[in-house]
């Protein structure tokens, strides 16, 4: 089986810091590779991987402003189409820009999608020759030709077990008013625990003027971008996740690694968290600031180990790979 991972390049593959599709191609490259399939992974050069990589551009966009991300993103498509017939199989985790050129993959074509960033999008997914598999059942759109929903998976050897964890809470993710960062400040606030806020700042405005003034070092922190060295460490140190999101979350990589290190999680009951959470075992699942709080006063009561394991069971690296496994020999066959 030949296949190649058409991957993004915003960012390096993994990632320094943020980039979660880098994060989860890249963990999809490793374990494709490890089972023998001869896979190529179309990434920025810089790239970190067993598979074989191929690619144009340098390093990410993201991380370099002389490089123009529209530019790179079409010529690094443009590359790994035109060797699209020599594979068996064209995984693409790049969003709509390779639908718009699917006509021209010489090969069978699968679309994970990591989420759809607004309705003006949805015109490629529509007319494209893809199939594509959702993340969640929660973030599937109706027409689309969907395979299977695979939820993401994580290496729980970067996320350590921490059996106690700590009196504080984090709230791990971009600092945009879609992952509701405001209200984990007001919940930790009334839940009367220290916060720890990690994240890239997405939203400046919103930064300035609904985080930036509580962050104070002691009741309120602001880490930034926090790396894969990092990540394990900080969740595992705190007593729960808040993740008061308010959109309709297409899967939540964060939600997953906090319950890895046995931290569980209180979340808003939107998008994919149904999916994500098992409610009382896992974390608890909330619709409003008082029900949060609430929820934390009684976090005590989820047993750690109990939701390592669970994460463990449904969110583990080997599952996602099988997982795609067997879509890709549905589509080949």
């Amino acid at each position: 089986m030949r296949v190649a991972l058409l991957g993004p390049v915003a960012w390096r593959t993994p990632p320094h810091h943020y980039g979660p599709w880098e994060r989860v191609t890249g963990l999809l490259a490793e374990g494709l590779a490890a089972r023998g399939v001869d896979v190529t992974l179309f990434a920025t050069l810089d790239s970190v991987t067993s598979a074989k990589l191929d690619g144009v551009c340098p390093r990410g966009y993201a991380d370099d402003p002389d490089l123009d991300g529209r530019v790179w993103e079409a010529m690094h498509v443009a590359h790994a189409l035109a060797r699209s017939g020599e594979f068996d199989l064209v995984h693409n985790h790049l969003d709509w820009l390779p639908l718009a050129f699917a006509g021209h993959c010489r090969a069978p074509m699968l679309t994970t999608v990591h989420g759809f960033s607004g309705p003006g999008i949805l015109p490629a997914y529509e007319r494209a020759k893809s199939a594509y598999v959702s993340i969640s059942d929660a973030d599937r759109f109706p027409g689309l030709d969907y395979v299977a929903t695979v939820p993401h998976g994580i290496d729980l050897d970067g996320f350590p077990f921490a059996p106690d964890g700590g009196p504080g809470l984090v709230a791990f993710g971009r600092i945009h008013p879609d992952k509701g960062i405001h209200t984990a400040i007001e919940i930790a606030r009334l839940a009367g625990r220290p916060l720890t806020i990690c994240g890239i700042v997405q939203d400046e405005r919103y930064y300035a003027e609904q985080v930036a003034p509580h962050v104070d070092g002691e009741k309120v922190t602001f880490l930034g971008a926090v790396g894969p060295d990092r990540r394990g460490e900080i969740l595992g140190a705190a007593a729960a996740l808040l993740h008061p999101i308010a959109f309709a979350e297409p899967f939540g990589l964060s939600v997953v690694e906090a319950m890895a290190c046995g931290t569980p999680v209180v979340a808003y009951r939107l998008g994919s968290m149904p999916e994500v959470v098992d409610d009382g075992v896992t974390g608890y699942l909330v619709q409003t600031v008082d029900q949060a709080v609430a929820a934390v006063d009684r976090i005590g009561a989820i047993d750690r180990a109990g939701c390592r394991d669970r994460a463990r069971q449904r969110f583990g690296v080997d599952r996602m790979v099988r997982d795609y496994l067997d879509v890709y020999r549905v589509l080949i066959d």
